[in-house]
């Protein structure tokens, strides 16, 4: 690189003069010195990786008493920039203002004390970013990871990068970068394979792509993606808004909550290369969760959904919650909706079996059929082909009066099983009269019908009290029967003994 300026080299009371050498990598060989000064250090702040238009400072620390700082970037002869500090300091600061892509390379520092001239720093590579379109960044085969286990990381774009490069969020270690793999599909890639992944901290990247030619130069940041470390805590539950079934252009929101203080939670999709969506807490009658509306509804939001909840101070997460299945209804290729029936017919009595019959002209794998106003899965049968239509039967056994209520059916391809035909014209199941005693032999799994109170207990206590006053009249009866008897034997003793009146006597009162 020859010389550096005057400038550079001058000192006040310089006896031997000091002779750096090399190239344009920024080597020095100090021949004489009278003194060795420690090998300065260089970074930037915020980051050496910068987007375009962003501010970016480099520093360069040398040893105490310094009197002059220089900056190098690779392939420069002159510096790019000299600092001479004020007052007595270990560093130096080269501001930017705003970074552009001139101003990326490889650059290094130096700084002079007395009558010497320090060695060059390491060489720091100063990114800029932002100049072509971000690639996608994902996690294969899921972002939910088991602690201690392993995950790749795939980048990549359809524009033909050269190299693609993997950041930590945190800058924790060095960028990685790998060579490009080109795709028969011309789809351009690089897997990254991160092993061992711990919940002692958080796991988060993103990467960038760019070309041989301008190394320091970088595409647009991916989304940032987030590595859930499953863990064994509680598992949240997971509820839909308004049903699992929905049409494109509906709002749709999912509900993730749990009973335990869990103060963040996140959204994940089956097979979806985005990463999981994040919220916060929301804390409503001793329970924690968050609400993640998808609307309006597109027929991508088809899938399975499952949440986990964590703390803002652990990167680990819960088990994960039971999955959801979210169904969009669209105008499938096979024509029009099917139609639904009830058999034998409507309206139908309270405990009396009916069957909710799917069927259309079109094939379709399976039939699915839901009730307005539930939250729950619809219904699922295979497709079976009668009479030339392929049909499913819903049989409904013992209906009772919540039975009842609007009723639709769908069409379903095992190629999309989360994609649905259009709905069939709505069917109003109306339930009529009491529900019919069923004993318990006959009762279906199905069944929502109350169980019959037990009157045993007081059944028994009138039969007793019943019994009691039987006894009670039987005794009263008794002793009026003895007094009875009694009184018809005294007077037949006064007959015998005379003490009763003569005959002529009772003769002569005698009416005639």
């Amino acid at each position: 690189m020859g010389k550096p300026p005057a400038a550079c080299i001058q000192s006040r009371h310089l006896s031997v003069q000091a002779c750096p050498v090399g190239g344009s990598t920024m080597t020095f060989m100090v021949l004489l010195c009278l003194e060795t000064l420690p090998i300065p250090i260089i970074w930037a702040e915020p980051d050496p990786v910068v987007a375009q238009g962003k501010p970016v400072s480099i520093w360069c620390q040398g040893s105490q008493n310094a009197d002059q700082y220089c900056l190098y970037r690779e392939g420069v002869p002159e510096p790019l920039r000299r600092e001479f500090p004020l007052g007595p300091s270990n560093k130096a600061k080269f501001p930017f203002p705003h970074m552009t892509y001139h101003l990326a390379g490889r650059y290094s520092c130096l700084y002079h004390r007395q009558t010497s001239w320090s060695v060059p720093s390491k060489p720091l590579d100063l990114v800029v970013t932002g100049m072509f379109n971000k690639p996608s960044l994902s996690a294969l085969p899921s972002p939910i990871v088991t602690s201690g286990g392993s995950v790749a990381l795939q980048c990549g774009s359809w524009q033909e990068f050269d190299w693609f490069v993997l950041c930590s969020k945190e800058g924790e270690g060095h960028p990685r970068h790998l060579d490009s793999q080109h795709q028969a599909d011309g789809w351009f890639q690089a897997l990254f394979t991160v092993d061992h992944v711990s919940p002692s901290h958080r796991q988060t990247y993103r990467c960038y792509g760019y070309f041989s030619s301008s190394p320091f130069v970088w595409s647009t940041s991916s989304h940032v993606l987030e590595l859930l470390i499953s863990g064994v805590s509680r598992k949240p539950s997971l509820s839909v808004l308004p049903g699992p079934v929905v049409a494109p252009g509906q709002s749709l929101t999912l509900q993730c909550h749990s009973d335990v203080g869990y103060d963040r939670f996140a959204l994940t999709k089956e097979g979806a290369g985005d990463p999981p969506q994040r919220l916060g807490w929301q804390s409503q009658a001793e329970l924690s969760g968050a609400d993640f509306p998808l609307g309006p509804v597109r027929p991508s939001h088809g899938g399975r959904y499952t949440c986990y909840g964590g703390h803002t101070l652990s990167s680990e997460w819960s088990a994960p919650s039971e999955p959801l299945d979210i169904l969009v209804a669209v105008q499938l290729p096979q024509g029009p909706p099917p139609t639904l029936s009830a058999q034998p017919g409507l309206p139908v009595a309270a405990g009396e079996n009916v069957t909710l019959r799917c069927q259309s002209a079109s094939f379709f794998d399976a039939f699915l059929l839901s009730k307005e106003g539930e939250a729950g899965p619809p219904l699922h049968r295979r497709s079976q082909h009668q009479g030339g239509e392929f049909q499913a039967d819903f049989p409904l056994r013992s209906v009772t009066l919540d039975r009842g209520g609007t009723y639709r059916c769908y069409g379903s391809l095992s190629s999309t099983p989360f994609l649905l035909s259009h709905p069939s014209d709505p069917l109003e199941l109306v339930v009529t009269g009491v529900p019919a005693a069923v004993t318990s032999s006959l009762q279906t799994p199905d069944s929502t019908s109350s169980p019959r109170p037990d009157h045993t207990l007081e059944n028994l206590i009138r039969v007793g009290l019943s019994a009691l006053v039987l006894v009670v009249l039987v005794v009263l009866v008794f002793q009026a029967w003895r007094s009875q008897t009694g009184s018809q034997g005294e007077t037949k003793r006064c007959f015998l003994h005379g003490s009763s009146p003569s005959i002529s006597t009772w003769n002569q009162h005698s009416p005639i």
